[in-house]
């Protein structure tokens, strides 16, 4: 089967829906989600850390309303509007978290490095990839990122981080290439493009970017002026 005759999938982790909320900008991920031909899913454990947990918060509970009404409006769906059932992610989530959490160890002691909305985002892709769909992951957490893209450079930056020796079971390392990723700084970018920002005036793009940074996107200053620079 042709990539171009697949069902499209975009899985949203929390950092990146809380960097859109926390800009004020949620109405630039319902436009998105208009032009795109697919869904836009967030799994219960991503739902539990945007929305049922803050709503509790008064500090939070603004931006998890934001949140709430991109799930209200079908905007973001659960796995279930693709088929999945929650028993099955939960399991294959686990599954995931365990893996991810081997890979990398200081001596004996396993290193952990993502959590569960991470691991469910990644189990859903690969359920979903495992359907025939093709997905990428929305996801500001570097570790994650770099888990799938640089797993090397991730056992580099781990021993700088720890001062430890790493051993790293290189087994996974060709397991999570198989995941494709893109940031909610990405995300504005393609809304700039196709034409879909209202706010005219000013260097809108570079605003944008940096309200993702600032806000938990990790993305470098130079990152952004080649972004920038291929406008």
């Amino acid at each position: 089967m042709k990539s171009e005759n697949k069902s499209k999938v975009i899985i949203f982790d929390s950092g990146t829906l809380i960097s859109f909320s926390m800009s004020g900008i949620t109405d630039i991920v319902e436009k998105l989600k208009g032009v795109f031909d697919g869904k836009f899913i967030i799994t219960s454990d991503v739902k539990r850390e945007v929305i049922d947990r803050p709503l509790q918060i008064k500090k939070f509970s603004l931006d998890a309303l934001k949140i709430k009404q991109l799930l209200d409006k079908k905007i973001i769906e659960m796995p279930s509007s693709v088929g999945l059932k929650d028993n099955e992610v939960a399991r294959k989530t686990e599954e995931m978290l365990n893996r991810a959490n081997s890979t990398y160890k200081e001596k004996s002691r396993d290193i952990h490095i993502i959590d569960l909305g991470e691991a469910s985002c990644l189990a859903v892709s690969q359920m979903l990839n495992e359907k025939g769909f093709d997905i990428i992951i929305a996801v500001d957490e570097r570790t994650t990122r770099m888990l799938g893209e640089k797993p090397e450079n991730l056992a580099t930056l781990l021993e700088k981080r720890l001062h430890v020796k790493i051993n790293s079971n290189k087994e996974n390392y060709n397991f999570f290439r198989e995941f494709k990723f893109i940031r909610s700084a990405e995300l504005v970018y393609v809304a700039y493009k196709k034409k879909l920002i209202d706010l005219k005036n000013g260097n809108v793009l570079d605003a944008l970017l940096y309200a993702m940074k600032f806000k938990g996107c990790a993305i470098s200053d130079y990152e952004i002026a080649e972004i920038e620079k291929i406008t």
